[in-house]
């Protein structure tokens, strides 16, 4: 084969290269030499989405679900304006994407030219790296640089940025073995001293935690399986963030559940009382630790994270361990082993006493209704008929149906979670539902979703429609901005200052309209049937459920207090709340 190309061939070659199946994308008059290399050939698939932040968010769930890097094409303009969204979702929750835009030829940059941007300006504080190639010769190693820099380290996305002259001039292509990418070589191996430190800490600790992440799940299956052993060799309890929900299994016995601003009861005071606190891939984000001068006060802190700009960030450690978090913790247990494997067994007892204390308070107690279908009691019926599945994969919109899905339903391995934790996303369940369904085209997968956010990108039915695929939309509809709702209810003084529609489609005949299934149920004792018919539907399904419109979801910790601070629902007994050391606000 002739080495000598098209930009826009190199491009398809260095994607082919990189084990690129699937591309999501939208074409433009900046990108059609590409979209004419992606005509000529059968080995990557292309999705044509409906808008570009779709595109993005598609790449997340593609990329989230497999451990392989998201691939997107969009033109030049409000194409790249549109992925900003998206790249800045995946930042903020360290999401391999790489994105390729678009860009008017070389000799018109800077000229206001038909759809203009200064794409490597706008996307600089929203991607971890990005490029603007103006010279052919430069492209496929660039790209090649690009698949480096955004799955090494701290996984992130990057943007390349393509004139259209680029595209169409040729040169000499660069292959994978050749690219220079010897210049970011991110830190792997933790310093031995620290991590005999954090050894030693574990051998003696009366009340220790493992607090873990995303970055476990990113570090892939042997961190996974690693983190495993050592919380059961320990039998030290463990908790997570949402986005590390899976990596430990929720059907562990040293399981708590998530911590934070809408974590469990238990999770947060083990966080609060604990003497040891070992935080594995996580970045002590705001949602978590509450008050900074509060957060777990009285504990030594271990910090393991392969990014050393999120050491020290937030929460002074004692103990910072830059690396791997596979690499990290084979060492630790290896050494812990060699010396013994010896913990303080009689009072991590009494530590564990005093956490299943906690767990009889019950704090995801709720009423339901004979009439009204309870939030809780859609996700709960949802996790019990679905949990089973050989093949189930769950992602969110963003609000308080995500925090529901958080707490009621169940994650046993990782990459079976796909949620906006950092940014926060409305609209980005739907379309990275999308993209789990395009990776695992046989599995089970549904988005639980709020009406509201559901609706910012509600135009992918049409994605759906194209290609068939069997995506099940669970709305938790209760006709109100929900998480809004309830701050307005809680810290507003009740003034619900636009927090609500009156003018929500009829959404089966939405589904209908773009070639879905359409189901809707109100009533608790039809529930069941409902699921079920979702789930046996071999289509895409927009399914409607009409909840409680003022449910609140409890716990939660008000934005500002420690994590012993917290409000729970009108069901749990909160009397036994406080003496058992929680000091609930009401």
């Amino acid at each position: 084969m002739s080495r000598q190309m098209t930009g826009a061939k190199m491009i398809v070659q260095a994607l082919k290269d990189q084990g690129v199946d699937t591309v999501f994308g939208y074409p433009g008059g900046a990108v059609l030499p590409i979209y004419d290399e992606v005509f000529l050939q059968n080995d990557i698939r292309h999705y044509l989405v409906r808008h570009e932040q779709g595109a993005v968010h598609m790449a997340e769930g593609y990329a989230r679900s497999t451990g392989k890097p998201g691939v997107v094409l969009v033109t030049s303009g409000p194409g790249a304006t549109n992925a900003v969204t998206g790249m800045t979702d995946a930042l903020m929750d360290s999401i391999p994407i790489i994105v390729l835009t678009g860009q008017v030829p070389t000799f018109m940059i800077g000229n206001d030219a038909f759809q203009e941007a200064d794409t490597v300006g706008i996307t600089r504080p929203c991607t971890k790296h990005n490029w603007l190639v103006k010279d052919t010769a430069e492209l496929s190693d660039t790209i090649h640089q690009a698949f480096h820099v955004a799955t090494s380290g701290r996984p992130g996305p990057v943007l390349i940025d393509i004139p259209k002259d680029v595209q169409f001039a040729s040169a000499e292509y660069t292959p994978p073995e050749e690219a220079r990418i010897s210049h970011y070589q991110p830190r792997t191996k933790g310093d031995a001293e620290a991590v005999e430190r954090l050894v030693e800490l574990i051998e003696t600790a009366e009340k220790p935690i493992f607090y873990t992440g995303g970055g476990v799940i990113n570090s892939g299956d042997e961190a996974t399986k690693l983190l495993r052993e050592i919380v059961d060799k320990t039998d030290f309890p463990i908790t997570s963030t949402l986005m590390g929900l899976g990596a430990y299994p929720a059907n562990g016995k040293n399981w708590l559940g998530m911590l934070g601003m809408h974590g469990l009861y238990e999770a947060n005071l083990a966080m609060h009382g604990c003497d040891l606190m070992i935080n594995v891939g996580a970045r002590f984000d705001d949602r978590i630790t509450g008050r900074v001068q509060d957060f777990s006060p009285d504990s030594n802190k271990v910090h393991i994270d392969i990014d050393p700009s999120s050491i020290n960030k937030v929460i002074h450690v004692d103990v910072p361990i830059v690396g791997d978090v596979a690499s990290v913790l084979g060492d630790a247990l290896a050494l812990w082993k060699k010396r013994g494997s010896k913990t303080n067994a009689d009072a991590v007892k009494q530590w564990w006493h005093q956490i299943n204390d906690w767990k009889k308070i019950n704090c995801l107690a709720y009423t339901g209704s004979e009439k009204t279908i309870k939030p809780q009691l859609a996700v709960e019926r949802l996790e019990a008929l679905t949990k089973d599945h050989p093949n189930r994969y769950i992602c969110t919109e963003v609000g308080q149906h995500q925090m529901w899905a958080a707490q009621y339903m169940g994650f046993n391995e990782p990459n079976r979670w796909m949620t906006s934790g950092g940014l926060g996303t409305m609209g980005y369940g739907f379309p990275s539902s999308i993209g789990v369904q395009v990776a695992h085209p046989d599995a089970l997968v549904i988005n639980v979703a709020g009406e509201a956010s559901w609706l910012m990108n509600m135009q992918e039915l049409g994605t759906t429609a194209q290609y068939r695929l069997p995506v099940k939309q669970f709305i938790l509809n209760n006709e109100r901005l929900g998480m809004v709702r309830q701050w307005q209810e809680l810290l507003h003084g009740e003034r619900y200052s636009h927090s609500w529609s009156e003018s929500l489609p009829d959404f089966v005949k939405l589904a209908e309209a773009f070639g879905a299934k359409g189901i809707s149920v109100s009533d608790p004792a039809d529930l069941d049937d409902a699921i079920m018919e979702m789930i046996n539907h071999d289509g895409p399904v927009v399914f409607d459920c009409l909840v409680e419109k003022h449910e609140n979801c409890f716990p939660m910790i008000p934005s500002g207090e420690p994590h012993n601070h917290m409000l729970l629902g009108e069901n749990v007994d909160t009397q036994s709340a406080i003496k058992e050391g929680g000091a609930v606000l009401v």
